[in-house]
């Protein structure tokens, strides 16, 4: 069986999923759990991915995202190193943590957005030992797993910072009590239907309706796959640097030139924003700066240990920060 398509570009969203290597458990104690979950939120802020849900299993875990920046790659590999790195290093293990590569399946946003929210949160239940359990007892498990995002759409006390509720709620009535009674009242009914499955997955990589995949098949893999998805990356990385640039050079009263000419703080803050924001990698930028990647890597951790004793300077950073990012959020492809 040939392996699943990876289909990225700029507002794709994504269920993905992972297993523990031969089945095995990557999570031991709660402070596992809480060490994957910090690491997915700094992941997120880094590479401007939105985050819908996500449940935490055993051995396995399933996150509903989008990619503003076409970055699903770059997301997953930080975010798969960074906690692998973490469990090894407490459990003096060695190796690979996850079964294989990661599961990415395209998902039509404004067909399957919320079906699938719902199935992911419904993955507590969806084991052996529950099997037998009545509805109400299934629905009340629910209410207190404590490592899911379901309870954030059930109660507005409940919600996490990082997680976006709203656009899924939109369907409900809004991020309100009525909007997530009225979600609640779905779990409900999807525990009563036993909803196993999120709908009829094409080629192992695509959820959606026939216009969606057609679209897919047309705009993206009507081209040689490769050179198609090396192009739009190409596009992507040049209109967020030149809109991250823009940005900085009206707040901050300079040329292009100039700002590619600054040493020292506003240096540093350009580096950051394009990496942060921009979405480019180290080695990008060290091409507009014409340095190694490592030295963009020290520009940068500077920029960060100077804000700790600064606040003007962290305060500067906040304020292009949201500048960059209201600019970036016009890009289109």
């Amino acid at each position: 069986m040939s392996r699943p398509l990876r289909i990225q570009y700029p507002g794709a969203v994504y269920h993905v999923i992972c297993r523990g290597n031969d089945r095995k458990g990557i999570f031991r104690e709660d402070q596992d759990r809480k060490t994957f979950v910090e690491i997915l939120e700094d992941s997120r802020e880094i590479y401007q991915v939105i985050l819908y849900a996500w449940v935490l299993m055993e051995n396995h875990f399933h996150l509903l995202v989008e990619t503003p920046l076409g970055n699903l790659d770059r997301f997953m590999r930080r975010f798969n190193i960074s906690y692998t790195g973490y469990f090894n290093r407490k459990y003096d293990r060695v190796g690979h943590l996850y079964q294989g590569r990661y599961k990415s399946i395209l998902v039509e946003k404004e067909s399957y957005l919320s079906q699938l929210s719902r199935y992911i949160h419904l993955n507590p239940i969806r084991v052996k030992e529950m099997a037998s359990r009545t509805p109400k007892e299934k629905m009340d498990y629910l209410l207190v797993y404590p490592w899911s995002t379901l309870m954030g759409y059930l109660e507005g006390r409940y919600k996490i910072a990082e997680v976006e509720y709203g656009t899924i709620l939109e369907e409900f009535g809004g991020d309100n009590p009525k909007g997530r009674r009225a979600y609640q009242k779905r779990i409900t009914e999807d525990i009563r239907e036993e909803l196993m499955s999120p709908g009829e997955i094409v080629g192992q990589s695509i959820l959606g309706t026939e216009n969606f995949i057609e679209r897919i098949k047309t705009d993206i893999l009507g081209q040689e796959m490769d050179r198609e998805l090396k192009g739009g990356r190409q596009l992507k990385g040049y209109k967020a640097r030149q809109k991250v640039l823009t940005a900085l050079i009206k707040e901050l009263g300079i040329s292009e030139a100039a700002l590619l000419a600054e040493r020292g703080d506003i240096r540093g803050l350009a580096m950051e924003l394009l990496y942060r924001v921009g979405g480019l990698t180290g080695v990008e930028i060290g091409k507009i700066y014409k340095i190694s990647y490592n030295a963009v890597s020290q520009e940068r951790k500077r920029l960060m240990t100077r804000m700790k004793g600064d606040p003007n300077l962290e305060k500067k950073y906040w304020s292009l920060l949201e500048k960059a990012r209201g600019s970036l959020s016009l890009i289109k492809i």
